[in-house]
């Protein structure tokens, strides 16, 4: 693993015959992602990024705040 910054540098993975990927350990360690979690898969022509459920709830929720204030 490389960090710089706040950036990481996990390594590279590779797609399964099942289209499943295995999530290094270290990047498991540093965002904390257990057996079980779940992962929100988000993306745009550019690329694509997994974020904890938990977080965009986080930030849904905050969102829904400022529409009820």
């Amino acid at each position: 693993m490389q960090e710089q910054d706040g950036k990481y540098i996990f390594g590279v993975v590779k797609v399964g015959d099942k289209g499943q990927i295995v999530i290094p350990k270290d990047a498991r360690k540093v965002y904390g992602i257990e057996p079980g979690d779940a992962l929100m898969l988000l993306g745009d022509q550019k690329g694509m990024v997994l974020l904890k459920t938990e977080i965009f709830q986080a930030v849904i929720d905050q969102a829904m705040e400022g529409l009820t204030q």
